[in-house]
């Protein structure tokens, strides 16, 4: 049984650990990605607080802030209103996702000269597992050192690394050095690095968990690790092994590389409700023709399509349909938005959003036709190759040189 609530850090039990786990895994984290792209390519806006995000009167928010920023209390995901407020001379400039995916596809390629075990987390986020590879680059921290030279130079951003022996210590150690952080964590001090640190560093422990451990009078991962592990399963299930594991530096995932993205979308938060069905029609067309391309960049194709629109009240609802066959292409994701939107009862709109799930790779080969008809019909075909021509004068002239007449007035029924 847990006891009563304790203030200090009780020893730790021993753990029966098969073999002390080798010092091979990187965790790379770019320092403010978004904002520390935009501050490269403007320099006259260095030293200056920077946010990356919408504009305050159309409900933005914050995607990224630069470190300047951070000091006023403007984090990403906080309204650009409230951002604002913190920081009345806060310099916001709009986000551009094609320019920081050509960033993060520069970071990827660097990681993997040195290792083919790259798990990315997100475009300015990945693990990497570098055993096995000391004998052409040496150990795993020379590695280390060396990616963020090589990212600096190559694309003159800054890299906060951890290196250890887990995926949850290596993560946690890119962390505490930030800005400009290289944290190291030998195994022989993964205890002693633990212990003093909240309980919330814990993955898995969110603030429920956490309030729950503090009623306990566990605040520190190193009181967490000091209880029984019996005791921590008996109070908290599943939950409860796999955080007492990581207290004590536990942790079995491995790195793994080509991990398969589940869905893809976007949405937006309209600065006035709106109900125009016209309206909501071109917006699902931006969303479907920016969402496709991504996929088609990310070499993916999804089969189920589902919009969300949240009305002024914020009751949410959502309708999908399931297509016969996977597709990346905007113009048949946009045909069964445009139809799912006519399934979604009328009435003022505060948010609209389309997003693509049952993602494959599209090398994947289709499931066969009855009687030997051809995968794609003809007309597929031709938009195909159609698609391939708009995506090379897209990446060439901007994302918005081209467009179909139903992406305007009077395109489709009323």
């Amino acid at each position: 049984m847990i006891g009563a609530p304790r203030s200090d850090v009780p020893p730790r039990r021993p753990v029966q650990i098969v073999s002390a786990a080798p010092l091979h895994i990187l965790h790379v984290d770019m320092d403010a990605f978004y904002a520390s792209v935009e501050l490269r390519d403007r320099p006259d806006l260095v030293g200056r607080p920077v946010a990356v995000g919408g504009e305050a009167s159309h409900r933005g928010v914050i995607s990224a802030a630069s470190y300047e920023a951070r000091a006023f209390g403007v984090h990403s995901a906080q309204s650009t209103a409230r951002a604002r407020a913190l920081c009345p001379d806060l310099v916001l400039l709009p986000p551009d996702f094609e320019k920081y995916t050509r960033v993060s596809r520069e970071i990827m390629a660097i990681f993997k000269r040195y290792t083919p075990l790259v798990e990315p987390l997100s475009l300015d986020e990945a693990f990497l597992d570098v055993a096995g590879c000391e004998r052409l680059f040496g150990d795993a921290v020379r590695i280390g050192r060396s990616i963020k030279a090589d990212i600096l130079e190559r694309t003159g951003l800054v890299a906060s690394i951890g290196v250890a022996p887990t995926k949850f210590v290596a993560k946690l150690a890119s962390d505490l050095d930030k800005p400009d952080g290289f944290c190291v964590i030998e195994p022989d001090r993964v205890s002693e690095v633990l212990d003093p640190l909240p309980v919330s560093k814990i993955f898995g422990v969110g603030e429920r968990t956490a309030k729950r451990l503090e009623a306990l009078g566990v605040t520190r991962i190193g009181q967490l690790a000091g209880l029984s592990r019996d005791a921590v399963l008996a109070k908290f299930g599943a939950t409860g092994a796999w955080i007492h594991d990581l207290a004590h530096g536990i942790d079995p995932r491995r790195v793994t590389p080509n991990r398969q993205e589940k869905s893809h979308g976007m949405e937006r938060t309209f600065p006035e409700d709106v109900s125009d069905r016209a309206e909501l029609r071109r917006l699902l067309y931006e969303f479907c023709d920016a969402v496709s391309f991504t996929l088609r960049e990310r070499g993916l194709r999804g089969r189920t399509v589902t919009v969300k629109a949240r009305y002024w009240n914020f009751r949410t609802v959502t309708r999908s349909h399931t297509l016969p066959q996977a597709t990346s292409l905007g113009p048949r994701l946009f045909a069964t938005a445009r139809d799912l939107l006519e399934k979604v009862p009328r009435g003022p709109l505060r948010l609209l959003g389309v997003s693509v799930s049952g993602l494959e790779d599209e090398r994947a080969p289709r499931q066969g036709e009855l009687f030997g008809e051809p995968l794609l019909a003809p007309e597929d075909e031709r938009a195909t190759r159609a698609q391939k021509g708009l995506d090379a004068l897209r990446k060439k002239y901007g994302a918005s040189v081209v467009k179909p007449g139903t992406a305007f007035e009077g395109g489709g029924a009323e």
